[in-house]
């Protein structure tokens, strides 16, 4: 027997939680599953990749964070499907969703926390833990993000923890498909450049400053440490005026965003991650795939990746000057950053493939309901 699934997302715009529904509704077998998409309030990036499969889209067109008529517009629409299982993303398609699964008579509503949500204010909070009393499953992608919401009055015994897909590459990048003298030859840097990579949108979770002033540590000690910094979003003017402001405007490059970012991971010689929450960075596994070794914030999320001393180094969130001293070390140290690069991708392809990922959820949404 098919099962019909809707899964529903704020968006299609380029971001982890977005990436994982486009390879979980692109990988779901289709003798055993007839996927739709449903985007809350619109489409994005990732929307051409599940037209291509084919797979229905639906955008509901929400404007406002407040709105009525979206809420039963979706309705409207999960009445017509009549999935056998609906599972929402984010906040509020966790809200909108599940209330309008819920009042459908959906038999199975999985919803889905992605993220260590610190934002969350109060009556956030207790929506949440009004709907999880209705819901018939939670799926998280990290232990962190399951303690957090069971510390915040979820029940615990509603949680499933599936990880995070990263796909491999077929074939597995190569550097010299890019070489790094073209490289860095394209980005205006001497050959002679170290690059120290980091990859995300610029808000405040991501604590670029901290990476910022570690780059200016880092150029105390050596005359050929460069950061990268790719992605974009709120924080950019506020990044390039701190970084001018700082005095560092020939060692940080900030390149907006990019679509080559698998052709630039290679070539780097460490990747940085120094958010204050995540629940699992997709940045941070595309780089351990690439085989580049880490330094990165010690979170909960971090901590399910990143094992110590094998494939990078943890440090406190903030510790700037440890960001700068672990990065010295591999830079001295090529045969041990190699080593850490390629444990971090044996990790990757054994532990955290898309394959993996899919399949846990296919046996979830056919897991009876009791």
């Amino acid at each position: 027997m098919t099962l019909r699934v809707l899964e529903i997302i704020p968006t299609l715009d380029r971001g982890g939680a977005e990436k994982q529904l486009s390879l979980l509704a692109t990988g779901l077998p289709r003798d055993r599953f007839d996927v739709h998409v449903c985007a809350l309030t619109r489409g994005g990036p990732w929307a051409e990749t599940l037209r291509e499969r084919p797979i229905p889209l639906h955008e509901i067109g929400k404007r406002w964070k407040l709105d009525p008529a979206a809420y039963w517009r979706l309705r409207r629409l999960i009445l017509r499907l009549r999935p056998d299982v609906v599972h929402t993303w984010i906040f509020a398609a966790n809200c909108y969703g599940r209330q309008a699964a819920i009042s459908a008579g959906v038999p199975c509503v999985i919803a889905g926390e992605r993220c260590v949500d610190r934002w969350k204010v109060g009556y956030e909070l207790a929506i949440d833990r009004h709907l999880a009393k209705r819901t018939t499953w939670i799926a998280t992608n990290s232990a962190g993000v399951r303690e957090f919401y069971v510390e915040h009055g979820l029940p615990a015994d509603k949680f499933v923890i599936i990880p995070n897909g990263i796909p491999a590459p077929q074939p597995p990048p190569q550097p010299e498909e890019t070489s790094r003298h073209d490289l860095l030859e394209q980005l205006g840097l001497p050959d002679a450049a170290r690059l120290m990579v980091a990859v995300g949108r610029l808000w405040p979770q991501k604590r670029y400053k901290d990476l910022i002033w570690a780059a200016e540590l880092l150029k105390v000690i050596r005359e050929d440490a460069h950061l990268l910094i790719v992605g974009d979003g709120p924080q950019r003017w506020r990044l390039e005026r701190y970084r001018d402001q700082v005095g560092i405007r020939d060692r940080v490059h900030l390149l907006g965003h990019r679509d080559d970012v698998s052709r630039i991971l290679p070539h780097a010689d460490c990747f940085w991650l120094a958010s204050s929450y995540e629940g699992q960075s997709n940045a941070l596994m595309e780089a351990m795939l690439a085989g580049v070794p880490v330094v990165a914030s010690d979170i909960v999320g971090n901590r399910e990746l990143v094992v110590p001393r094998q494939t990078g180094y943890l440090v406190p969130v903030g510790d700037r000057a440890a960001f700068a001293r672990w990065t010295r070390y591999l830079l001295e140290n090529p045969e041990t950053a190699r080593a850490m690069g390629q444990a971090g991708r044996r990790r990757m392809l054994s532990e955290f493939t898309v394959e993996r990922m899919v399949e846990r959820y296919a046996e979830l949404y056919e897991r009876p309901v009791g």
